[in-house]
């Protein structure tokens, strides 16, 4: 895919994931005061302090964190995150301003979840057009730049601070109990945008009969998998591995099979929690 089509792409998803995030923040959580996380949370809180658009302030906190981190970002990345910003901006305010968007509901628990959904949405589409709404991540950027500290850990904090700030100018402790299951539902929606539902589960079996496993394994679920050689800890004798990837519906059927075929093995189950790759069938 050339590189035009390719922008094209992330400019569509960029789009629709700011229509996304403006009708969360218009018509579910600012309404209902309750602060999403990040700047979008703060310029909430802020515009029931002076009545500034949210608009306006999105743009007022987003662009100097963002002109102050573009050596972090890289050139194309820092574009695309400008006209982000800058579009959810807009429509904020258009949806505020310009059509009057309706309150779609008054009712704390469906604005929190339905906005945190909206804004799950929009940020996941947002991150998948390969750019970011500002905020947070870049200043976590620069502080994990600059210190020990981990981006994860930034953002973590950062969103403490805004629910805790919510409380405090709202003087209402459950709007910032409210706001941090939103930001939940968000992070919830975010991943499941960019890995997907994972139905499956990766596996590791270590047995003295490998041999006679992997083939009963193949025969019944069609599985290949992949021999990993290797030593105990000290070196001395061989330890093999079976590495598979299987449905998480026939991890029952293959613990019975591993049972029945060698007690003694042993097995561990991780997540998945992203696939690449033409089949899963090779590993």
């Amino acid at each position: 895919m050339n590189k035009f089509k390719l922008e094209i792409i992330n400019y569509t998803y960029i789009l629709l994931g700011s229509i996304s995030m403006a009708c969360g923040i218009v018509g579910f959580l600012s309404p209902n005061k309750i602060a999403t996380g990040g700047t979008a949370g703060l310029s909430i809180i802020c515009h029931h302090l002076f009545d500034i658009s949210i608009g306006i302030l999105m743009v007022l906190i987003n662009l100097p964190l963002l002109f102050l981190s573009i050596k972090y970002l890289g050139k194309q990345f820092a574009i695309r995150t400008i006209v982000t910003i800058v579009l959810v901006a807009l429509l904020v305010d258009f949806f505020t301003l310009g059509i009057k968007l309706p309150v779609f509901s008054s009712n704390l628990l469906l604005a929190t979840l339905y906005g945190g959904v909206a804004i799950g949405v929009g940020l996941g589409l947002i991150f998948k057009g390969e750019s970011s709404a500002g905020g947070a991540s870049i200043l976590a950027k620069i502080i994990a730049f600059k210190t020990s500290f981990k981006a994860g850990f930034v953002i973590l904090v950062l969103d403490a601070l805004v629910v805790i700030t919510a409380g405090i100018v709202f003087k209402n402790i459950e709007l910032a109990l409210w706001s941090l299951i939103g930001i939940y539902v968000s992070s919830t929606l975010i991943d499941l945008i960019l890995n997907g539902k994972q139905y499956e589960k990766i596996v590791h079996i270590t047995s003295e009969n490998l041999d006679v496993l992997g083939s009963k394994i193949s025969k019944e679920f069609g599985l290949t998998g992949t021999l990993i050689k290797g030593s105990d800890i000290d070196l001395v004798h061989e330890k093999h591995i079976l590495f598979l990837v299987i449905e998480t519906n026939r991890i029952s059927t293959l613990k019975r099979l591993i049972q029945e075929t060698d007690p003694n093995a042993y097995m561990v189950i991780m997540e998945a929690s992203e696939l690449l790759g033409p089949s899963r069938r090779i590993l």
